[in-house]
């Protein structure tokens, strides 16, 4: 893990960052949020000043729950083909916000659209290493996989060396610690016992995906700022996932 606040102190090369749609609300109840999308835009150039070369996966549970929409009696198929487009739209806003504060990006997509390039591995990674922000859209292209599994899924493929998962709270507990005060907190973790513990902050595929590819993940609070920059540095708590 990383220790200190400088370039030399994170060990990590490239990492897939993992947002959720929520992100972006700012102080709205539904949709995009400019200023919230600018905001998190500064947040992730600080990232990549570390010297970082950054991945993203953003969700959709802002604008769509394609899972909640089934819960209510939506087709499966067509609620998360919503939620994928959903997505896209949040990727766009991201990207203009990247664009904006002079940082290079450029959207992915699993599903094509003309606002992206069509996804295809060996093209991301040559953007990627030409120092731009590669942010991944459409979720995989396929129902029935979250963007939890879609950012283990990606990372994987780009050979990210960590993945950086955003959340509410500063770790992984052992309930919610929001309604559970006494929820106990997890420093390290490893795939397996994440696994067994059921534990919610990412879905089993993409633990199962993460510790195949032996990549680890790390698990922080991304509301104040400069959290991301923060969780890397060891200046804030976070949990960390592995294989042992």
């Amino acid at each position: 893990m990383a220790d200190g606040g400088d370039a030399g102190s994170v060990r990590f090369r490239r990492a897939l960052l993992k947002l959720s749609g929520e992100a972006l609300l700012g102080g709205k109840a539904y949709g995009i949020d400019p200023a919230a999308a600018v905001a998190m835009a500064a947040e992730i150039r600080a990232v990549a000043a570390l010297g970082l070369q950054v991945c993203i996966v953003i969700g959709g549970g802002n604008i769509f729950r394609g899972m909640a929409a089934a819960a209510g009696g939506m087709d499966r198929v067509k609620a998360d083909n919503i939620g994928m487009l959903a997505t896209i739209m949040n990727a766009i806003a991201l990207e203009n916000a990247l664009i904006a504060l002079g940082t290079p990006a450029v959207i992915h997509s699993a599903i094509p659209v003309p606002a992206a390039k069509a996804y295809r591995r060996d093209e991301a990674v040559r953007d990627v290493e030409a120092g731009q922000i590669v942010i991944f859209a459409g979720g995989t292209g396929s129902p029935f996989f979250t963007t939890d599994t879609t950012a283990a899924l990606r990372a994987a493929e780009m050979g990210c060396d960590v993945i950086l998962k955003a959340t509410q709270v500063d770790g992984i507990y052992s309930a919610d610690p929001k309604r559970h005060p006494d929820a106990t907190r997890f420093d390290r973790l490893t795939y397996d016992e994440a696994l067994a513990r059921n534990l919610q902050v990412m879905d089993a595929a993409a633990f199962a995906i993460a510790r195949d590819a032996r990549i680890p993940i790390m698990v922080f609070a991304g509301e104040a700022n400069g959290s991301i920059v923060n969780a890397l540095t060891g200046k804030a708590r976070s949990t960390l996932v592995t294989a042992d």
